[in-house]
């Protein structure tokens, strides 16, 4: 893993080690960012569901004002600290141990751009999505990557699907603010 563009371009990054670590792969994390790439500058991000951190330093790199990374592992948040160092990002984030749900209930911030990539198999992205919908900016972008076999609706909450992407058995949902011009 690499940070692609941006400050910290070609920095490597460490993973989290075990079977269930599903990098997001370079072809996918370079399509997520190709169409996000004007509306990152200056930003507020979400990456939910953390593991190492790289989508979330992507989004720093290429010029996010901040980024909250959200992980129930600490060995997880470890190693987004770990990459936070070498990436020289660190100032620009805060690592939260928590679930999706309770980090959710309890925050007060507004993010622009939330990056949800929960565990595959955990059948949690939808409720993730529905509640992230509240924590969003009036600009906000929820980025979903999960398999292409699950279908996500075209609304959800006050969310509605702005981009689908699909690259073999991975499928990107990008949903943006109900009312807000594309």
């Amino acid at each position: 893993m690499r940070v692609i563009l941006g400050t910290a371009q070609r920095a490597k990054l460490k993973s989290p080690q075990g079977e269930a670590v599903r990098p997001t792969s370079d072809l996918v994390k370079e399509a997520i960012f190709n169409c996000i790439q004007f509306d990152i500058e200056g930003r507020r991000v979400l990456d939910l569901f953390a593991g190492s951190g790289q989508l979330g330093i992507e989004a720093l790199s290429r010029g996010a004002e901040r980024a909250v990374f959200v992980d129930l592992k600490s060995a997880s948040l470890e190693i987004v600290k770990e990459n936070l160092a070498i990436t020289r990002l660190a100032e620009k984030a805060k690592l939260v141990r928590s679930d999706y749900k309770a980090f959710l209930t309890a925050n007060r911030d507004t993010f622009d751009i939330a990056i949800l990539d929960p565990p595959y198999g955990a059948g949690i992205l939808l409720d993730a999505l529905e509640r992230v919908s509240d924590a969003l900016s009036g600009f906000g972008r929820a980025i979903c990557e999960h398999p292409a076999a699950l279908e996500l609706p075209e609304k959800i909450a006050d969310l509605a699907v702005y981009r689908r992407y699909r690259y073999g058995k991975i499928m990107v949902s990008i949903y943006q603010k109900e009312g807000m011009a594309p």
